[in-house]
């Protein structure tokens, strides 16, 4: 017989209103505690043009403090798991894979849930029907170890009782659940604890050396993976003929504009950014003059998103063949922390 999944806490993200609750594994759960730990893999095969960044990491910080394992502030209140998201609504609808992590038996899986909108409502509607977790599952990989995955789009690949390998897909990510963005919630426990893979010990302060990690080598933290610790980090990033929205941006339709654009925009949207952190936009013309230029007013407490955007309308009957660049900045206490730049052509 099946255990059913039981609601045992939630956890709330400030800025984006998630919370997760694990699916507790039942009494029949592995005792031992002498394997070593596995070693995981990522739990998403993102392809190879797209990026699938953590958005929240494991919170280490006792109390309604945020902590994470690289002392940042990547993390919301109580959030035991990894956040795997995806770039764009439209990236979740056209398909990534949630794989598995590390090899072990499906011990539960909830199914059969629609992904919704990711709004305030809809993760309400989620929390009080006691489905934080959307479609998700448990699996058992021996040893005291499991890990659960959440948020899945409805269709999962496995049921209770199979055998998965590392890399077997799992199922689709989905928004599912109390989810206010596509994303994966990963999450590693041993005896029922719930372990941080970045950090595994409990004890260990955080940005200490060596940083151990219950990751394999081969999943990757150079720079520019998916592994690798940024904040902030740029998610989108674009150009339009007006004005932009957030709901525009994962719909991932927006077209570059032509010469007779009413308007030119660049746009950005990024993860990771911290109160005090000044960010600047600027579109520049092919021959390098200032087409729009802003810089917003410094945030004013830490942020899980934010969406920028700066433009001008057309004056003339067309706008100048050639290419067009953005630049896109972000200072911290006075030091560039992140600086990226985009193009597009008008012919």
């Amino acid at each position: 017989m099946s255990v059913p999944f039981i609601l045992v806490s939630a956890r709330v993200l400030g800025a984006l209103g998630v919370l997760v609750a694990p699916l507790l594994l039942g009494a029949g759960a592995s005792a031992e505690t002498t394997a070593p730990p596995p070693a995981f893999h990522l739990p998403l095969a993102c392809p190879a043009d797209m990026t699938c960044p953590v958005q929240n990491y494991f919170d280490r910080a006792d109390g309604p403090a945020v902590l994470d394992y690289a002392c940042g502030g990547m993390s919301y209140d109580g959030h035991d798991g990894t956040d795997f998201r995806l770039p764009t609504v439209a990236a979740m609808e056209a398909g990534v894979p949630v794989v598995a992590a590390a090899a072990g038996t499906v011990l539960r899986l909830r199914d059969g849930i629609d992904n919704h909108d990711g709004s305030d409502a809809a993760v309400a509607a989620s929390v009080a029907a006691g489905r934080e977790c959307g479609n998700g599952l448990v699996v058992d990989l021996g040893g005291g170890w499991e890990t659960q995955y959440c948020h899945l789009s409805p269709g999962l690949a496995v049921k209770e009782g199979d055998t998965v390998a590392v890399g077997q897909p799992l199922g689709t990510v989905g928004m599912t659940g109390a989810a206010a963005f596509p994303h994966v919630h990963f999450e590693v426990r041993h005896d029922g604890v719930s372990l941080d893979p970045f950090r595994p010990d409990p004890a260990a302060a955080c940005g200490t050396a060596p940083a151990a990690s219950l990751w394999a080598p081969e999943a990757g933290t150079a720079d520019g993976d998916d592994l690798a610790y940024v904040s902030p980090r740029l998610l989108n990033a674009g150009f339009a003929a007006g004005p932009v929205t957030m709901a525009a941006i994962d719909a991932g339709a927006i077209a570059a504009p032509a010469a007779d654009a009413p308007a030119l925009v660049f746009f950005t949207r990024a993860i990771g950014l911290k109160g005090g952190d000044v960010q600047t936009l600027a579109l520049l013309a092919p021959d390098g003059s200032v087409v729009a230029e802003q810089t917003a007013e410094p945030l004013d407490r830490d942020k899980a998103q934010w969406m920028l955007f700066t433009g001008r309308k057309r004056r003339g009957d067309a706008w100048p063949a050639g290419e067009y660049r953005g630049r896109y900045t972000v200072a911290r206490a006075g030091t560039t922390v992140l600086e990226a730049e985009r193009t597009f052509v008008i012919p």
